[in-house]
């Protein structure tokens, strides 16, 4: 039985709990960050920590805890879980409010620790499939608690036989899917949005790996882009790169994972062993 943190206290998860007048669940007010580990070591927490600071600035909820307070309550609910991998969730909800709709000056915070779930081989051995959904995220720069227009697009993408559904602006723009970010290879450059999106930590250190490698190129990608780039790929956490081989009804590129790809694959792979190994993947200060 996994082991959270709630609010001060580690319990086991049948046991963890919030009050039932917490903004989460009467407003779905609340923000949350998603990182995974490899060889037990969570990747690149402190900058998922800052992005989820970010977060709450952006719908103006309270995170009182320092850098350094949530660093130490990850890292004790890991060790505490002592799963071989491990997938890690940080939610700062809204609290009791005086009004039931306010938000009063007690957020909550909650850190869920459980095993890692793998993802399918084929993904990354043949390439997935994912549509295209008209729809804008709220709030793009807030990893928000607020799913209800991803619930309603994986459900689209599912009655497709999809992985992911990526979101189109009204102005035809491909922006990010449900729960990742978009790349495009068209001419040995990769392209990424950059506008009202939420920034993925795994989309950053891809970015930061193609340095030197191939140019790489932050601006808005049109749906008909999407369909004729030579190669293309999303990127999450949990699953990391996914090579992208069918958009809709339209077969990208060769219709199997890029020659591009598969090295950015690879580079990141060696980036992750590096953490596994314990190279230098603690941050100097906090």
């Amino acid at each position: 039985m996994p082991v959270f943190y709630v609010n001060g206290d580690y319990v086991a998860a049948e046991d963890a709990a919030l009050p039932i007048t917490d903004l989460a669940i009467l407003r779905g007010y609340g923000a949350f960050d998603y990182l995974r580990t490899y060889g037990g070591r969570p990747f690149r927490l402190l900058a998922n920590i800052e992005r989820l600071r970010r977060s709450c600035q952006h719908i103006y909820l309270d995170c009182p805890w320092s850098d350094r307070q949530i660093y130490n309550i990850v890292m004790e609910t890991v060790r505490l879980n002592a799963f071989p991998e491990a997938s890690i969730r940080i939610l700062v909800t809204g609290g009791n409010s005086p009004d039931s709709f306010t938000p009063g000056s007690n957020p909550s915070l909650v850190v869920m620790v459980t095993p890692l779930r793998d993802q399918p081989a084929a993904w990354y051995r043949d390439g997935a499939k994912v549509v295209t959904i008209q729809m804008d995220r709220i709030v793009p720069g807030a990893k928000s608690i607020n799913y209800i227009p991803a619930i309603m697009a994986m459900h689209h993408a599912r009655a497709a036989g999809a992985m992911e559904a990526l979101y189109v602006d009204a102005a035809g723009h491909v922006l990010e899917g449900t729960t990742t970010n978009l790349f495009i290879v068209q001419g040995g450059t990769l392209i990424t949005p950059g506008e009202t999106i939420l920034p993925g930590i795994t989309r950053n250190v891809v970015l930061e790996l193609v340095q030197g490698v191939y140019p790489a190129t932050i601006r808005s990608v049109s749906l008909e882009e999407l369909y004729a780039a030579d190669e293309a790929f999303i990127t999450a956490s949990n699953k990391q790169i996914v090579p992208v081989v069918t958009v809709d009804a339209v077969t990208v590129g060769r219709g199997t994972p890029g020659d591009h790809t598969r090295q950015i694959m690879a580079l990141f792979r060696a980036e992750t062993e590096r953490t596994a190994r314990g190279e230098d993947w603690q941050p100097a200060h906090l």
